[in-house]
Formats: C-alpha cells, sequence, structure tokens
C-alpha cells in the first residue's frame, strides 16, 4: 500500500509564492501519473494539475495555468507544486493522488497540506 505524504503548506500573503511536495512512504508511487487536488472549506474537492511519470506530460485545472507549475524528480520519487502570484481564493487543504493508469480514478491520497493565503 502506496502512503503519500504531502508538505510544504502554510500562510502567505497574496501574490506570495510556496511550494509543495509529495513524497511516499511504502512502495513506490510510480503510476502513470500523480496529481494535485485542493479543497476548500464548504466547496467540493476540485482537480488542480497533474504530471505523467513518463515524458512528464502536464494538465492543470483553468484557475491556476500560468501560475501554478507540477514537476516531478524520479530519483527522488516525488512530486512538486510550485504556486506563484497566489490568490485568497487559492486558500484550501492540498492533496497528492496518484494514478495507477491512464483513465482510472485517483487514489492513495494523502493527508493534505494546509494553503492559506490572505489578502
Amino acid at each position: 500500500q502506496v502512503q503519500l505524504v504531502e508538505s510544504g503548506g502554510g500562510l502567505v500573503q497574496a501574490g506570495g509564492s510556496l511550494r509543495l511536495s509529495c513524497g511516499a512512504s511504502g512502495r513506490t508511487m510510480r503510476a502513470y501519473a500523480m496529481g494535485w487536488f485542493r479543497q476548500a472549506p464548504g466547496k467540493e474537492r476540485e482537480f488542480v494539475a497533474r504530471i505523467t511519470w513518463s515524458g512528464g506530460s502536464t494538465y492543470y485545472a483553468d484557475s491556476v495555468k500560468g501560475r501554478f507549475t507540477i514537476s516531478s524528480e524520479y530519483a527522488k520519487n516525488t512530486v512538486y507544486l510550485q504556486m506563484n502570484s497566489l490568490k485568497p481564493e487559492d486558500t484550501a487543504v492540498y492533496y497528492c493522488a496518484r494514478q495507477g493508469v491512464a483513465g482510472a480514478d485517483f487514489g492513495s491520497w494523502g493527508q493534505g497540506t494546509q494553503v492559506t493565503v490572505s489578502s
């Protein structure tokens, strides 16, 4: 069983930056793709970004395109989310998850890391 662990969250002013990391304990988390999601208070969890392990193909939600960058470091079995030009509406708990094969649901959710952006 793969367990994912997110880190790097915190409190930042609007316009600032944070970098989130997602590592794995247990078996390797390498799969088809890794994704970042977020859930704001009172809202449903939403997709943020995805990267495939093979080829590094990326895909972003429109709300973060041009501001966030997802990347992976194969040797460290780690995925990152660089978040720039943060806005108060980016405030949420951020989760990483694993997609075993193309088209499958994401799973192996981490515990999340809180990101709070003050205005």
